[in-house]
């Protein structure tokens, strides 16, 4: 019955032959019309166990270079539900010599799962990215722009020339602007979280560009991630503490804890709970204690102290925070905001255009992580991520200028939540793709996925806010800089 069930749900098996992987299906169905005595016709589905599997080796000298599997159709086992069969496997092997090299072996497989992916669609995907990136950044340049020249023109007037309306918009509020924003510890401690996860992923990127990660062996990947984390921990402390000093933050150790434990403390508890559901099913996915506990002391040894380290050294430099604008005592009383406005709809438009530049490696990567698909098409994958930087920055920046344009000084966390809301739109796909793109289902599969894919989001929502903060500082600094204030 085990058979059967997985025959349905197109299980495949997975063997390593000196290091090289190889897959196959464990049978198939064959479903044929069935005429009984009283004239009925109706489908039946029969199940067929694979019994004989055929190895194709090709060799050069000792070294195994390359391997092909397939199964014999015409030895299968038929099976019943309910019935207990005897299954006698067997398997044969051809052996071929071959020119390739031991160390070109992997570019085999590499060129063989490119084969099996269409290119021209991922292509298709990027250049629709850069229109959209082009025609964005067009257009925001020419209105910012052009609405950027006149407030200029019109903040640079001479105060005893202007009317007594002369402060209106953006410039009215340079004395809230730089005001540092309310839960200081928690907003710094994201921001440097989104610092190394950006580092972590720019330098996944380029070890698999530089061919570090071949198919089949998606272990290196996890270990890599793993390790990089562990060693950009500096990064989220530094960054954060960095800032929160500025801001005139004083409890900086503090402060460095929360930016370590920020990703980390969810991060192991999803963990703990799925890996505690996996045992619970006897999946063999599930890790192994000792696993765990090299893992937790990997952060307690590495992570930590590195975050501490970072920490210490942006305290000892002492940046000052130098604003254009002071802030003023009190804060100035904020303006009716229309709904169109609000900080959910900016989310809304902020997280869809970012999204929408992604979403089609995004499938694919999803059919590979969850699927049989294998990708490798490293390259699109890094023009699809810098194109969805670019348009999350410029998305950014807009939303910020409209918003300082209605005397909403609040900009800190909006730029944080609007740069980040893609998160939220590659978790809401990752629901839409388990109930309509794949065949996942049962506890064990529903907690793997959704958790997982919490923590992806969540990293997602991390990282692009910090770019999405960091250009709204940018521009706003700048504006601000250019214009006279009295």
């Amino acid at each position: 019955d085990k058979f059967i069930t997985a025959i349905k749900q197109n299980y495949l098996f997975e063997m390593f032959i000196d290091g090289l992987p190889v897959k196959g299906f464990i049978g198939e169905m064959d479903t044929a019309p069935q005429r009984f005595q009283n004239g009925e016709v109706r489908n039946e589905t029969s199940y067929y166990l694979f019994t004989h599997l055929e190895f194709s080796l090709a060799y050069n000298g000792d070294n195994v270079i390359a391997v092909n599997l397939t199964t014999d159709a015409r030895q299968r086992l038929k099976l019943q539900e309910g019935k207990p069969a005897q299954v006698e496997f067997s398997y044969s092997a051809t052996w071929k010599p071959t020119d390739v090299k031991y160390i070109n072996r992997m570019s085999l497989y590499a060129q063989a799962a490119l084969h099996d992916q269409s290119v021209d669609i991922h292509w298709l995907s990027i250049v629709n990215s850069f229109v959209l990136v082009i025609l964005l950044t067009s257009f925001l340049a020419i209105i910012l722009m052009r609405i950027l020249r006149k407030d200029f023109a019109r903040y640079m007037e001479d105060p005893e020339d202007a009317g007594d309306d002369e402060e209106v918009g953006w410039k009215r509020i340079h004395g809230d602007v730089f005001r540092p924003p309310p839960y200081l510890m928690l907003f710094t401690a994201m921001i440097g979280s989104g610092a190394q996860i950006l580092t972590l992923s720019s330098g996944l990127l380029v070890l698999a560009l530089v061919g570090m990660f071949y198919p089949g062996n998606r272990g290196a990947l996890y270990v890599a991630a793993i390790v990089l984390y562990a060693l950009t921990a500096s990064v989220a402390g530094y960054v954060s503490t960095d800032l929160y000093v500025q801001l005139g933050g004083k409890r900086w150790a503090t402060n460095a804890v929360l930016a370590a434990g920020i990703f980390t403390c969810p991060f192991f508890c999803v963990f703990s709970v799925v890996n505690m559901v996996a045992i619970y099913y006897g999946s063999t996915s599930a890790l192994p204690l000792n696993m765990v506990f090299m893992i937790i002391v990997l952060f307690a040894v590495v992570t930590f102290p590195l975050s501490i380290l970072g920490s210490m050294r942006a305290k000892k430099q002492e940046n000052e925070f130098k604003p254009p604008c002071l802030p003023n005592v009190k804060p100035r009383e904020l303006p009716e905001i229309p709904w169109y406005r609000s900080a959910l709809f900016q989310m809304l438009m902020a997280g869809f255009l970012p999204f929408s530049a992604i979403y089609i490696e995004l499938h694919y990567i999803f059919a590979s992580v969850w699927g049989h698909r294998v990708y490798t098409l490293f390259g699109i994958l890094t023009l699809a991520f810098i194109i969805l930087l670019i348009v999350t920055a410029f998305v950014t920046v807009a939303l910020t200028y409209f918003q300082i344009a209605m005397e909403d000084y609040r900009w800190w966390w909006r730029s944080l939540l609007s740069g980040g809301s893609t998160g939220v739109f590659v978790f809401l796909y990752a629901a839409f793709y388990y109930n309509h793109r794949s065949e996942m289902n049962g506890s064990l599969q529903f907690m793997f996925f959704f958790g997982y894919m919490f923590l992806v989001s969540y990293g997602f929502f991390l990282m692009l806010g910090t770019v999405g903060y960091w250009m709204a500082s940018v521009f706003i600094r700048h504006i601000y800089e250019t214009i006279k204030i009295d």
